[in-house]
């Protein structure tokens, strides 16, 4: 009979033993197969610094969200978004081509919201001796060249057209232009002086110390330099990109568009 009772014993405190230590091996294999959200952005290039700061604080305080980022001129990524690839948010800088993707029934309509506000500026390289102070320069023989975006898928560019056909020399500046597939590329191109001068928003020229602000659009010269935001139909996580959403659209990501000049 003691026998008996020990072998129970020791039979209970072996079973016992094993829960104790399977338990947190099975939590924990719970745990390290729990894979993180991902969300893919399609964002203008002229938020690249604004929205790598962004993604460094949000992914800081969401450590189970992964933001990749994808940057090019609005109207190359709304071709991407139209093709079908992968795409989670959409953030232009022009409502022409989220109107257009939302008209094809590719956007969630209610998530759509017109966030920032930019400027179209003229720029000279910081050392410039050209002595260009307005866009009408544009037109005269100060000028060789001028960087601008093309127009065909650059949002910039088209904004930059709207100025000079605006101004009646849009014919004499395009005989010089120099057509960038991004409005980085042709900030790139003034800072290293390979143009005379080139039309970009307020905020990439504020990133550089190599440019100079020489001229804003005039008043009612083109159309306001809106950015919408909005919501992918295709995106694999609609509550992720909804989260990440209200926080672009909150005081402190707003504080932050801000100080890069929005």
């Amino acid at each position: 009979m003691i026998m008996k009772n020990k072998m129970i014993r020791n039979t209970l405190i072996y079973f016992m033993m094993t829960v104790i230590f399977v338990v947190p091996v099975l939590t924990s294999c719970g745990k390290a197969s729990a894979q993180p959200k991902e969300l893919t952005i399609l964002a203008a290039a002229s938020l690249t610094d604004v929205c790598t700061e962004l993604q460094e604080m949000y992914e800081n305080e969401h450590p189970d969200v992964i933001l990749n980022f994808s940057f090019g001129s609005s109207g190359a990524l709304q071709a991407q978004i139209e093709e079908g690839a992968p795409a989670d948010i959409f953030f232009s800088a022009s409502t022409k081509q989220m109107d257009a993707l939302k008209d094809e029934g590719l956007m969630k309509d209610d998530s759509i919201t017109e966030l920032l506000e930019n400027k179209i500026v003229l720029i000279v390289p910081k050392d410039s001796d050209k002595g260009i102070t307005a866009f009408e320069d544009a037109s005269k023989d100060k000028v060789s060249m001028i960087g601008l975006g093309d127009p065909e898928s650059v949002p910039a560019g088209q904004y930059a057209e709207e100025v000079f056909t605006t101004l009646g020399i849009l014919d004499q500046v395009k005989a010089k232009a120099n057509y960038g597939s991004d409005v980085r590329t042709v900030l790139t191109w003034v800072e290293s002086a390979e143009v005379d001068c080139g039309v970009v928003y307020a905020t990439d020229a504020y990133t550089s110390d190599d440019v100079e602000i020489v001229a804003i659009a005039p008043e009612g010269s083109c159309k306001k330099v809106i950015y919408p935001v909005g919501i992918v139909k295709s995106t694999s996580d609609e509550k992720a990109a909804e989260e990440f959403l209200s926080f672009l659209k909150s005081d402190t990501a707003m504080k932050v568009f801000e100080s890069y000049g929005f």
